[in-house]
């Protein structure tokens, strides 16, 4: 199993690299500059490509981004002039991290829940509905149920605020990210109901869990104690593996930044 783990991470670093050069290049190939703005002239609009280092040849612009990706470092922002880009993301990543974080455990507990309900009851309504909203959970965008979830339970109802309010830090409230952590919910509930029902029957199906129920154990001690313990193994691996590739991986670099940085600090002092 560890192998397979690491391998699929292999993978994923590689998918990585494929996916940021691609993009590189597909951005290098557009018409145009980003400061294509009538104020400026061709003197000021050359200034400007020297000083974000895109009057240089292409395979020098990759390499030096390439470089940048894996240090953390990653440009001064075209909008924002005088902030580095880094600089951006670190001051919005500990709402992004809240979010996501409380998305990952509300959908990885109730995606779990309804899998194991509709393994146990296969064919019935509950697994019916339990597929429905699979589907619904992997076809529906995030921001749709957003704001489906702002009208009614937001709007309509008043029971939870729509908007976030004021920049967290300052005066933040807890209600304010609930809305948001059952919008980015639904796609790991749906993920985790799926592969949990998947797995589960498989694994009900075989012949020590036969074996468990001639022995006369208690249908909760086969399930719990048996099936869904094994169950569990692929559900984990997926959820992990998709995780790593949608959270942990495009911030590593940063991660990694701020980690040296905080050594450097420790041993300095």
């Amino acid at each position: 199993m560890f192998r397979y783990l690491m391998k699929r991470i292999g993978y994923m670093f590689l998918t990585l690299f494929i996916v940021i050069s691609v993009v590189f290049f597909l951005v290098r190939l557009l018409p145009g500059t980003p400061f294509n703005e009538e104020k400026l002239n061709a003197e000021q609009i050359a200034q400007l490509q020297a000083q974000y280092g895109l009057d240089d040849p292409v395979p020098v612009q990759y390499v030096r981004y390439l470089t940048g990706v894996f240090q953390g470092k990653l440009g001064i922002s075209f909008k924002q002039a005088g902030q580095t880009v880094e600089g951006i993301i670190k001051l919005r990543i500990g709402p992004s991290a809240m979010l996501g974080t409380q998305a990952l455990v509300l959908g990885s507990v109730v995606g779990l829940i309804l899998g194991i309900v509709a393994a146990l009851n296969r064919n019935s309504i509950w697994d019916y509905l339990c597929t429905i909203l699979c589907v619904l959970g992997v076809s529906v965008p995030s921001f749709v149920v957003a704001a489906t979830l702002q009208l009614y339970l937001g709007a309509k109802f008043s029971l939870f605020p729509i908007t976030w309010g004021v920049p967290l830090g300052s005066d933040f409230r807890y209600i304010w990210t609930i809305l948001p952590s059952i919008a980015l919910s639904f796609f790991t509930i749906a993920n985790v109901a799926r592969f949990t029902r998947t797995a589960l029957v498989e694994v009900l199906n075989s012949e020590y869990i036969i074996t468990a129920k001639a022995k006369g154990l208690s249908k909760a001690t086969v399930i719990l104690k048996h099936a869904l313990r094994n169950a569990l193994i692929p559900v984990i691996v997926s959820f992990v593996t998709t995780n790593i590739t949608m959270y942990l991986i495009p911030k590593l670099p940063l991660i990694l930044k701020w980690l040296c940085d905080i050594l450097s600090k420790i041993f300095s002092s």
